[in-house]
């Protein structure tokens, strides 16, 4: 089945108020910048989506990808590990103003959560939070002397996911670091959009190489030259440029 996608803005057509969208990267590496303000452009051009409950590991930085995607008023929800990243002034102003609601997650837990997501375990326990505010309210049980505190799966509506390589089939490659969150939220969305520098013929790609496998991509638009977000941060940049 070819999965190939003809632009960035059919990959994100289908995404609706209210939806729960995982977007990949940590920090810049591995961010889907192009699917990202795709979806801006989706919203200026129509007014949606809005009210989305947003999975990153962070809070955004400067004025491009996630951080637009909250300066637009889009997200109603963050469910994130670091909201304090190197320039989140962003969702930080948004936050203040309570337009915004967060929920912080450790970062072991957060990738965790997503894993047990994909992986059909609706619940799992760990000793991180344990005895901190992140812990009130949730079930805690003892093991070998020990408290755990019970922490439930994510899952997600969409995720946006940054590729190296990909084939017509949806099999994936990620280049270096920028694997990181990328695989599991593939695993753990019910739709998965990704955007990759080359799309290849089926049987391109090793299958030794192949880190996420077809069954778990639902769509794939090519991005030649995919934008870094640091690289657009030390240049000023803002997205949408209207907005400057």
């Amino acid at each position: 089945m070819d999965k190939t996608l003809s632009s960035l803005s059919q990959a994100v057509a289908e995404i609706a108020d209210g939806a729960t969208v995982m977007i990949g990267g940590f920090g810049g590496s591995g961010a889907p910048i192009e699917l990202i303000h795709a979806l801006i452009d989706r919203f200026r051009a129509t007014g949606h989506p809005t009210g989305l409950t947003v999975v990153n590991n962070n809070a955004g930085n400067g004025g491009v990808g996630l951080a637009a995607l909250i300066g637009q008023g889009m997200v109603a929800k963050l469910i994130c590990s670091f909201p304090r990243s190197a320039d989140p002034r962003i969702f930080t102003e948004k936050y203040l103003a309570g337009e915004i609601e967060l929920e912080l997650v450790p970062q072991g837990t957060l990738a965790e959560r997503i894993r047990a997501g994909g992986a059909g375990i609706p619940a799992f326990y760990t000793p991180t939070g344990f005895g901190t505010d992140l812990a009130k309210g949730k079930p805690v049980e003892e093991f070998d002397g020990r408290p755990y505190i019970r922490e439930r799966w994510l899952k997600a509506n969409f995720a946006l996911v940054k590729a190296h390589l990909g084939d017509t089939h949806g099999n994936l490659t990620f280049n270096k670091a920028a694997r990181n969150f990328n695989p599991l939220m593939c695993m753990a969305a019910s739709v998965t959009i990704v955007q990759v520098s080359k799309i290849v013929a089926p049987g391109a790609i090793d299958p030794e190489h192949v880190v996420t496998p077809g069954i778990f991509v639902q769509g794939l638009v090519e991005v030649i030259d995919p934008a870094q977000e640091e690289d657009l941060n030390r240049a000023d940049a803002v997205y949408p440029e209207i907005a400057q």
